[in-house]
């Protein structure tokens, strides 16, 4: 390697290090953080074949689904007054009667309808898919 690469790696990789060091375990990086983190460690070739969405599930605590769904409240069932329609609709309607009801008593967990990383729809469709 040459002086001008390990010039140009050093601060990715010092930037790497402290992002390790700061992040405890329960707490997920930002995606900034990560991407340091990722570019960090392509450099020093110890990505290990990861792709970047692999890295960042398994490095960085991003997970696809939503952290705060524990406080949201979803519909146990399909609607039955949607059962005429298809399956996919009768979900969609059935999440979007409740998230509008959970938003009066404030009960959608800090969840949005639709947000990177799984929101509302995406966890009730789930919840739903396997009802």
């Amino acid at each position: 390697m040459s002086i001008r690469k390990v010039i140009q790696v050093a601060p990715l990789l010092a930037a790497g290090v402290a992002v390790v060091f700061s992040a405890s375990s329960a707490n997920a990086l930002t995606a900034q953080e990560c991407s340091t983190k990722y570019k960090a460690a392509k450099s020093a070739g110890t990505l290990g074949g990861k792709t970047w969405n692999q890295f960042r599930k398994d490095e960085c605590g991003m997970a696809e689904s939503a952290a705060s769904t524990s406080t949201a409240v979803f519909p146990k069932a399909v609607s039955p007054k949607f059962a005429s329609e298809t399956p996919s609709k009768a979900r969609l309607h059935t999440c979007a009667e409740q998230y509008k009801a959970n938003k009066s008593a404030n009960a959608n967990g800090g969840l949005k309808w639709i947000m990177k990383g799984g929101g509302y729809w995406s966890e009730c469709n789930k919840k739903l898919k396997g009802a």
